[in-house]
């Protein structure tokens, strides 16, 4: 019988899903080197990188689309994307470990300057449990709200513009840290820097909200802003003299997004799981983040949803 009395009977064939094969390929290398996709229309590569955990979903999409055709070629060429993304991430779907030995636990949330219940959000992130708390999008009517839920157990804080610092510990040498973009004007200050004076020693913490990203036709993915604040950011990090460094922040960036180099290319990230954090209603990306230096996170994890449109993240940190 000739290949094409089997293909004629329905079995499976290797001559048909080349296009589907092609595609499988294509999705394979762009997510394992997105930097393949260049920044230079629209931001793209940034774009991909943002999203690249999703990149898995097109395996059960293929799949489908290999079976109705019936070919053989495509279904072997899957094994290509699955394997890149088990690599990247199946990791991230074991369960945290969250009984890990540490010293500190820092706690990160944006508490959205539209946040209906500033004060059940600051329940809750009193209750966590944590040594720092970082806050971004703090409004001037909602801060003295902040500060009486969570000085009981955190009576040492400061506030710098919109974002804010609370710890068990004493602070020191706290200030503004400058990361506004050069064409951003009016009242922006969401950076800002203290000692904390652990019992183990003292380290720098860093309180971060940068510049908001958009999809818009026909520039693309605008990250312009975000990554001038970044590498503000990234500088400020390099010039710090204490070894120790938790940075805190929702970044408006995931891990991956290349316009956060400045900043990931010197801190290491807590980074265990998937941990989307953004919107609260369907989590697609994790653009809140913890990262050290010179201390190393141990687990990670999010929070229950709050009233904002960004989920709470804690770390625990070994000094």
């Amino acid at each position: 019988m000739s290949a094409q009395d089997r293909n004629a009977g329905g079995g499976m064939s290797w001559t048909r899903g080349r296009v589907l094969a092609a595609v499988a390929v294509v999705v394979a290398v762009l997510t394992a080197f997105p930097g393949v996709l260049p920044n230079t229309v629209g931001r793209l590569g940034s774009l991909l990188e943002t999203f690249r955990p999703w990149a898995g979903l097109a395996v059960p999409v293929l799949l489908v689309l290999a079976l109705l055709r019936r070919s053989a070629l495509a279904l072997v060429a899957l094994v290509l994307p699955s394997a890149v993304w088990g690599g990247l991430f199946g990791a991230r779907l074991l369960p945290a470990g969250q009984g890990a030995a540490h010293d500190l636990t820092v706690l990160q949330h944006n508490v959205n300057d539209e946040n209906p219940d500033p004060e059940g959000t600051a329940r809750a992130l009193a209750g966590a449990g944590a040594d720092l708390i970082a806050l971004e999008e703090l409004t001037p009517e909602a801060r003295p709200v902040y500060e009486a839920v969570l000085a009981p157990d955190h009576p040492h804080h400061v506030v710098v513009g919109s974002v804010g610092l609370w710890s068990r510990h004493p602070l020191a040498d706290s200030g503004p840290v400058d990361i506004r973009p050069a064409e951003v004007g009016g009242d922006w200050s969401r950076g800002l820097r203290a000692t904390v004076r652990t019992p183990y020693g003292d380290l720098a913490a860093y309180v971060a909200h940068l510049p908001s990203v958009r999809i818009r036709l026909p520039d693309g993915f605008g990250s312009a802003w975000r990554d001038e604040s970044a590498g503000k950011l990234g500088a400020a990090l390099a010039a710090e003299k204490l070894d120790r460094i938790v940075l805190m922040g929702d970044l408006n960036s995931t891990l991956d997004d290349r316009g956060l180099a400045p900043v990931t290319s010197r801190l290491t990230p807590a980074d265990e799981g998937f941990g989307f954090t953004w919107p609260t209603a369907f989590p697609l990306a994790r653009i809140d983040h913890v990262m050290t230096r010179a201390a190393t996170p141990v687990t990670t994890w999010t929070l229950p949803a709050t009233g904002s449109d960004h989920l709470p993240v804690a770390a625990r940190i070994k000094l």
